[in-house]
């Protein structure tokens, strides 16, 4: 696992959408997990940087998204603060920026009439292109990843799952508030990729900011592999594993300074 810790967001933005540019560039037509959430918005202001200045080419890409609400779906029509459905989010943070094909784009519609066999169907989307390359992943307040709150089996799949009032609280706080959309709105349900979905992915990255995920992210790294703090799993991965902080989010690790000092070993003998 390497732990990379930088300065401030803008670092730890620019650094992750370098690691995915990377990979695009030798492998073009690559499988991307994605994440929404405020974290990945830097990464993703950078990467459409990328390809409008540096002509980083999405032509080939092919992405999965790792979760959506419930009874929410795009609607391109309606103003962006009306419509809070993660695929919107990812329309307008990266997708409309860049020169991806529609028809490589891959969402779990929360709109969807059997929801059970939604979830298999995108399990099978994911098999048949092949896998997930690379899954980007940030990390909730109580340690989840995507909507697999405390207490999700390990091992679980892509399903419907029942939101905490953890996340309900924050998520609110962090889209539906800003848009005068009531609380009591709220989808209480999401599709999500399931942590052994998740888990099956070649490569991962999970990025976090702040001091607000600092408990987390020390628990998640150095702390027991618990389903009470699904992100826990990343210890279970047998694939490449990087995760990026900054400074702030880095600041309860009890092994700081290994990492930096693994990273600037690396960074001398420039080694992967």
């Amino acid at each position: 696992m390497n732990i990379i810790i930088k300065e401030n967001y803008q670092e730890l933005s620019t650094f992750t959408a370098n690691l995915i540019a990377k990979l695009i560039r030798s492998k073009p037509d690559c499988i991307l997990g994605l994440a929404t959430g405020s974290t990945p918005i830097g990464t993703y202001k950078e990467l459409v940087r990328m390809h409008k200045e540096e002509g980083l080419d999405f032509s080939q890409v092919k992405t999965f998204n790792l979760d959506e609400y419930l009874g929410v779906g795009i609607d391109l029509n309606k103003p962006y603060h009306l419509d809070q459905s993660y695929a919107r989010f990812m329309y307008e943070e990266l997708f409309k920026h860049i020169n991806i094909k529609k028809e490589n784009i891959y969402f779990l519609n929360g709109l969807t009439n059997d929801p059970e066999a939604h979830c298999k169907w995108y399990e099978e989307q994911i098999k048949k292109a092949g896998g997930i390359d690379l899954q980007l992943l940030g990390i909730g307040r109580d340690g989840h990843w995507a909507f697999n709150e405390p207490g999700s089996s390990l091992a679980s799949r892509t399903r419907v799952q029942a939101l905490t009032k953890q996340t309900l609280d924050d998520n609110y706080e962090s889209f539906y508030k800003k848009a005068g959309v009531d609380r009591s709105e709220m989808p209480h349900f999401a599709l999500t990729m399931g942590i052994g979905t998740i888990l099956e992915a070649k490569n991962i990255i999970m990025i976090a900011n702040g001091s607000k995920k600092a408990d987390v992210v020390a628990a998640s790294l150095e702390g027991p592999v618990t389903s009470q703090i699904t992100a826990s799993a990343i210890q279970l991965h047998s694939g490449g594993i990087t995760v990026v902080l900054d400074k702030e989010a880095a600041s309860k690790l009890k092994n700081t300074e290994h990492y930096m000092h693994v990273e600037n070993l690396k960074l001398k003998y420039n080694l992967p």
